[in-house]
């Protein structure tokens, strides 16, 4: 009998001990959600995050806007800049297996030529190719793929230089 007192005593201990110390440690884990939480509302976001919300531009709602045609549906839009950053990027063989459902979806395949000749004219975009993989470089190649989608016949933003003549005398 004394044992089982024993097990009973022990067993109070335990949810007392449980029930001092559940609580704060509920508060620690929750953090500063908690004011938010009490507040009710959301804390307002850094003003730059509110600029660059409105310079974002839903690409197929530009696409459809500007373009007009197959070349306009989502699915086109969505395989075909993937085709042209791949093939920009020299990773032919994923860029062929996507130029395939490109195609079984019904897109214009001229307009992967065109957005392609269009990037491709604009220039290098990697001084460093062989290096690593910088996420602006990334970040630049979207853009312009994306600029090349609307508008394939896009002019070269910056001025190349022409490679001075020479005469092999």
């Amino acid at each position: 009998m004394c044992i089982s007192c024993l097990r009973a005593f022990v067993a109070l201990m335990s949810a007392a001990i449980f029930l001092l110390v559940a609580p704060p440690l509920r508060a620690q884990q929750s953090g500063g959600d908690q004011k938010t939480q009490d507040q009710g509302q959301k804390p307002p976001p850094p003003p730059d995050a509110a600029k660059e919300e409105k310079k974002k531009i839903d690409p197929f709602a530009e696409a459809a806007r500007l373009l007009g045609g197959p070349a306009s549906n989502p699915e086109c839009l969505w395989l075909g800049t993937r085709v042209v950053r791949m093939l920009y990027q020299d990773d032919l063989d994923t860029a062929f297996r996507h130029l395939d459902l490109y195609d079984r979806f019904g897109c214009p395949g001229g307009h992967i030529q065109m957005t392609f000749r269009c990037v491709v004219r604009q220039g290098s975009i990697d001084p460093n190719p062989k290096g690593p993989i910088d996420t602006k470089v990334q970040e630049n190649l979207n853009t312009r793929v994306q600029a090349c989608w609307v508008n394939p016949g896009l002019q070269p933003s910056t001025t190349a230089t022409v490679p001075g003549t020479t005469s092999n005398q």
